[in-house]
């Protein structure tokens, strides 16, 4: 590979990377537990962006259970997002010749 086409190879690599940075803060998926008694939708960065809570769970001595649920639905969320990201990220790097399993600092 000549010197030029490695530059050029990483400017585009760069400026695709500014595009996956914006379109990673767009996406968003919503977590759930509970059978989707708990439900919660993150963006991109994962950060919590609304919570529903079934109000069937809201009694006193649930208050354990509510919190275990609202903690399970984040994770299921936050895998939801980590995988959104992967895919996006394999997409845009696809067409420029990296080699494979390379990771990037996200």
């Amino acid at each position: 590979m000549d010197f030029m086409k490695m530059m050029k190879q990483a400017k585009q690599m760069q400026e695709q990377m500014g595009s996956l940075q914006e379109q990673i803060t767009e996406i968003e998926a919503e977590g759930t537990s509970g059978g989707g008694l708990v439900k919660v939708t993150l963006n991109g960065k994962g950060e919590l962006k609304s919570l529903k809570i079934d109000p069937s769970l809201f009694k006193e001595d649930d208050v354990e259970i509510l919190e275990d649920l609202i903690i399970a639905a984040h994770t299921d969320g936050r895998v939801k997002i980590d995988a959104g990201i992967q895919e996006k990220t394999q997409d845009m790097m696809g067409g420029l010749g990296l080699p494979a399993g390379m990771k990037l600092p996200f």
